[in-house]
């Protein structure tokens, strides 16, 4: 059951919900059901060794958590 992320085509409200198999998302602010799904940044942290032995960490993007950035995370505790 994945997270999607959402824009309502009535209100303008972006936002994210649960969707299950057999359920059809709604707007939380109007209960529209006119919405366009929006692509999601994915996040990733790789940890690599430089060439002189450092640790290189790089991140692809931002998540849709509010609270993460490139190393940490408050929300899934990676960082």
């Amino acid at each position: 059951m994945p997270i999607y992320e959402y824009q309502c085509n009535n209100c303008s409200e972006n936002f994210e919900t649960l969707v299950m198999v057999s359920s059809t998302p709604e707007c939380p602010s109007c209960n529209s059901n006119d919405l366009s799904r929006l692509m999601s940044a994915c996040g990733f942290i790789s940890k690599s060794s430089g060439p002189s032995g450092e640790t290189t960490v790089k991140s692809a993007g931002t998540s849709a958590c509010g609270s993460c950035s490139s190393s940490n995370c408050s929300s899934c505790g990676v960082g």
